[in-house]
């Protein structure tokens, strides 16, 4: 077990949540972006209300606590760890009831190098719960565009979860994939579903595009996000993303440990 107190005083620690290596400057870009819909930081959601600069730092500021001041235009920005620990209250209640259901779950993430092992132990708790955790469309083509052009990539699950890999990058030990903010990936996944005639997931568990791309097409969605990315919690505050857990999400890949640990005992899927 790991209790609130030892959880909270990891994220500090760690910098998961406190004073975290994103910038303010980084954040304070991102919302300048995303209030000129910007698609590289849109992850895929498409908001119903006018989001201005001030909006989205007043948003964040609630919903991260982050400063409110837009005055304030540089240093770390700062997560309160209270907000981290009841987004995972929050997201482990989504996988407990997906657990009782025995529901369909689709994992993706766009962070492999650091949150695939997060992710990869709760499908690992879920499917000894007996949760379809879905894998579909693995190779298909993704083209996907960076800032040196389009660039086409493969869809690839390692230990279920789903990510995007070059091509000819078999080695996972090697090769784990690229960091990708894009929501292609998700609708080549579902569009695999649709076309074998499979269960949808009942609920997609990500980050970045993963989240905001099935939020989108009316999914049940739960995801991490760091400060910088104010998409996943424009949806969350839109009703289109169910739960986003503000946390540093490029910090050691160790360092998630605890957090799964801790949202596998909420969620009641403890082996």
């Amino acid at each position: 077990m790991v209790s609130r107190g030892a959880l909270r005083a990891h994220l500090l620690a760690s910098r998961l949540a406190g004073p975290v290596a994103t910038s303010r400057e980084e954040s304070l870009r991102s919302y300048r972006l995303f209030a000129a819909r910007d698609p590289r930081v849109m992850l895929g959601l498409d908001p119903e209300w006018a989001w201005d600069e001030r909006d989205l730092i007043a948003l964040m500021a609630d919903k991260c606590g982050v400063s409110g001041d837009p005055g304030h235009v540089s240093g770390p920005d700062v997560i309160d760890p209270e907000r981290t620990l009841s987004g995972l209250d929050a997201f482990a209640e989504r996988l407990g009831d997906a657990a009782g259901r025995q529901a369909p779950v689709l994992f993706g993430t766009g962070h492999p190098h650091r949150l695939l092992g997060f992710y990869a132990e709760l499908a690992d708790a879920l499917s000894a719960a007996g949760c379809p955790v879905l894998t579909p469309a693995q190779g298909r083509c993704v083209d996907i565009t960076t800032r040196f052009g389009v660039r086409t990539y493969h869809l690839d699950y390692v230990r279920r979860v789903a990510l995007v890999r070059e091509p000819g990058a078999a080695d996972p030990a090697h090769h784990a994939g690229v960091h990708t903010h894009s929501p292609l990936p998700i609708r080549v996944a579902l569009d695999g579903l649709a076309e074998a005639g499979l269960p949808l997931p009942a609920l997609v568990v990500g980050d970045h595009g993963w989240v905001c791309g099935a939020g989108q097409l009316g999914f049940d969605a739960i995801g991490l996000a760091d400060t910088d990315d104010p998409a996943l919690f424009v949806g969350e505050a839109e009703g289109r993303v169910a739960v986003t857990v503000p946390l540093d999400d490029a910090v050691r890949s160790d360092y998630y440990r605890p957090l799964t640990r801790y949202v596998i005992n909420r969620a009641c899927l403890s082996q």
